[in-house]
C-alpha cells in the first residue's frame, strides 16, 4: 500500500457505481489487482457510452489506451459497492488523460486511484484524429480544478 495522499470524493467530477462480483476476490480474500483495471475501463467506457461519445460498433473514431497506472491504498472485496470517480487531468489535440478514483461503499477516501491515457484514432486508418466538438466539450466538463 502506498503512503501518498489518498484522493477524496470531492476531487472527482462525476461517479459511476459498479458492483463487485464473487469472482473478483482472490485467494487472499480481497479484490485481485487486475480487477482494478477492469473497473477503470468499465467506468470510463460506460461514461463515454452514456454521453453518446462512443458506439463500440459504429463510432468513426475511438480512444486507444496508450498508458495506464494504478496506486493501491486499501483493500476492496466482494460484496463491496464501488463508486468510481472520474475526472480529466489533461486534454491534448488527440489525447486525453482520465483519472479514476475507486471508493469502497460510502468511504470518502479512495481505496485505489488510476489513470488511462487515450489517443483518439480513426477506425479505418488507425491514425490519430483531433478531439473536437461534443467530445472535447464533454471532456472539458470533467476537467479537474487546478490548485
Amino acid at each position: 500500500m502506498v503512503s501518498a495522499p489518498r484522493p477524496q470524493r470531492a476531487d472527482f467530477a462525476t461517479f459511476r457505481q459498479i458492483q463487485t462480483r464473487w469472482m473478483d476476490n482472490d485467494a487472499y480474500g480481497h479484490m485481485n489487482n487486475v480487477v482494478h483495471y477492469s473497473l477503470f475501463d468499465t467506468a470510463v467506457n460506460g461514461w463515454l457510452i452514456d454521453q453518446g461519445l462512443l458506439d463500440v460498433a459504429l463510432s468513426q473514431s475511438y480512444g486507444l489506451v496508450v498508458e495506464t497506472g494504478c496506486r493501491y491504498y486499501a483493500e476492496m472485496q466482494f460484496p463491496d459497492l464501488i463508486h468510481a470517480g472520474l475526472r480529466i487531468a489533461r486534454i491534448g489535440s488527440s489525447s486525453v488523460r482520465f483519472e479514476i478514483g475507486l471508493f469502497r461503499n460510502d468511504e470518502d477516501q479512495a481505496a485505489a486511484e488510476g489513470f488511462f491515457v487515450h489517443v483518439y484514432v480513426d477506425r479505418d486508418s488507425h491514425r490519430p484524429v483531433p478531439i473536437e466538438g461534443a467530445r472535447r466539450a464533454a471532456f472539458e466538463s470533467l476537467m479537474r480544478a487546478e490548485g
